[in-house]
């Protein structure tokens, strides 16, 4: 299989361009104060069998979301973070190094978020879901969402102007209610097993690795394929999940492989990358 023909890789499970562009953004470019060359990450995809096309469009449509700025040297283009950029990457970052697989610390709270939308405001309906999924909740029953825990919710509504139209709360279960059965209610536990026991199929050392030319595309797929996995998993309580729960032995698993391909990485990014200083503000 040649870079070009990601057909039998990992990449057959469906990642877009843009989850792999937050990986890599987050691995090469977070922190460091530089923009990049469009040529070096055109390079940097093709190992993964992403076209030149794709990538462009991608980092057109960032810039025009907010998210990367443009500057020109020369006859060539580069790319850096904004603000707004390096927010969604250093909670991708948190995710994938701090919050661990298994919520092993809950203290019996839930937060709950009601809410009440007429169809004329269905596209913030729809936002308001998609926040909610993305901080951790499930529906419960309509109109009202459950998380484990104490969560932000003032961040989640932030920006959509719902204030009047969303009701939060923190509370504990009550008889004949059980948190086991609120966990199975509001979340589909066996969808998010499943999507673990795929990512183990897709990486397990006895398992054939995916074929990409060396550990830098490796690397980046394997943050892709991890990140994506745990920005759907609610973080449910342990207490609440199987003892063989499936996301312990794969979060081993990722930190193993992930340490395997980091310095070599870093080394052939280095190699690759052309990057510039971005201009004070």
């Amino acid at each position: 299989m040649t870079a070009s023909d990601p057909g039998d890789s990992a990449l057959s499970y469906s990642a877009r361009p843009q989850s792999l562009m937050f990986s890599f953004l987050g691995l090469h470019v977070m922190g460091r104060d530089t923009a990049v060359y469009s040529g070096s990450v055109i390079a940097v995809f093709g190992r993964v069998g992403i076209s030149e096309e794709a990538v462009r469009s991608t980092l057109t449509r960032m810039v025009k979301r907010g998210l990367l700025t443009r500057h020109r040297r020369g006859r060539r283009v580069y790319f850096g973070l904004t603000s707004r950029a390096a927010g969604v990457l250093e909670d991708g970052s948190r995710r994938i190094w701090q919050t661990g697989a298994v919520n092993r610390d809950w203290d019996g709270n839930w937060t709950l978020v009601g809410f009440s939308l007429p169809d004329t405001r269905r596209g913030d309906r729809h936002d308001l879901r998609s926040r909610l999924v993305w901080a951790g909740f499930g529906p419960l029953q309509n109109g009202l969402w459950i998380a484990p825990g104490t969560k932000d919710a003032a961040s989640i509504v932030d920006g959509l102007d719902l204030a009047d139209n969303v009701n939060v709360f923190t509370a504990q279960h009550a008889k004949p209610t059980e948190s086991a059965d609120l966990v199975h209610r509001a979340f589909d536990v066996d969808a998010i097993a499943t999507r673990y026991h795929a990512f183990l199929s897709r990486w397990e050392p006895a398992a054939p690795l995916p074929s990409f030319p060396d550990d830098l595309a490796r690397q980046l797929v394997l943050h892709t394929d991890w990140l994506q996995l745990v920005r759907q998993d609610p973080h449910l309580p342990a207490e609440h999940l199987a003892p063989d729960w499936p996301a312990i032995r794969a979060e081993q698993l990722f930190h193993r492989l992930a340490n395997r391909y980091a310095e070599t990485a870093s080394t052939l990014a280095t190699e690759v990358l052309d990057e510039i200083p971005l201009p004070p503000n």
